[in-house]
């Protein structure tokens, strides 16, 4: 194993993944935050794009450029339930990660004539700290006087993130998935998060406003 700096956000770094050679690249870097769509400072909102989906854009470009010329490998998006769902108060990650979306389904098509291999892995709510670093960025903008979102609803949101699951089990599926070479193009875990978000989305097509 090598491990060196990577900040996917700088040209310099990303430079680097094109001296390695590799049969299967993982877009795993991200940065999430909440709060109210209708509010939410715009340098932030973009901030959370300029990661999640424009820098991990350029660094697959990379991938997919050595892995075509290899005309093999797998390159696996590491989106997330909010792929799928819409949670109030978690728009801007939910937007960028529905964006990876349509990125990994698209580049899926594309890149299967020169047999390059597209999936996404979709984790639930996992506790490793990240949700509970997005729930409190909010808070530091956030100001009761000035803004017409109510706290209340916010906070209440927030108790889902008493009952996060252990990483130990996405981290075991992870390796399962990853180095695989047959599965389905999405591997949402844990279950009970699947069966969630199926439901999620059959339930969209009844939606009225």
């Amino acid at each position: 194993m090598e491990v060196f700096k990577l900040d996917i956000t700088n040209k310099r770094d990303r430079e680097q993944i094109a001296k390695y050679d590799f049969d299967v690249f993982v877009a795993n870097a991200a940065i999430n935050e909440g709060g109210p769509l209708g509010e939410v400072p715009m340098d932030r909102f973009r901030a959370l794009f300029e990661v999640n989906v424009f820098a991990t854009l350029e660094t697959v470009q990379i991938a997919a450029r050595k892995l075509v010329e290899k005309r093999s490998g797998k390159i696996v998006f590491m989106s997330s339930m909010a792929g799928i769902s819409a949670t109030p108060y978690v728009g801007p990650y939910t937007a960028t990660k529905h964006a990876i979306e349509g990125i990994a389904q698209t580049m899926k098509t594309e890149l299967e004539e020169f047999d390059v291999k597209v999936a996404t892995i979709n984790p639930g709510a996992y506790k490793t700290g990240f949700n509970d670093r997005s729930a409190e960025e909010k808070w530091k903008w956030y100001d009761e006087e000035k803004h017409f979102t109510r706290k209340e609803p916010m906070l209440k949101q927030e108790e889902a993130l008493k009952n996060q699951f252990d990483p130990e089990d996405m981290i075991e599926k992870m390796i399962e998935i990853i180095p695989a070479d047959h599965h389905k193009f999405r591997t949402v875990y844990p279950e009970e998060t699947e069966k969630q978000l199926k439901k999620t989305e059959k339930d969209r097509w009844e939606m009225e406003i």
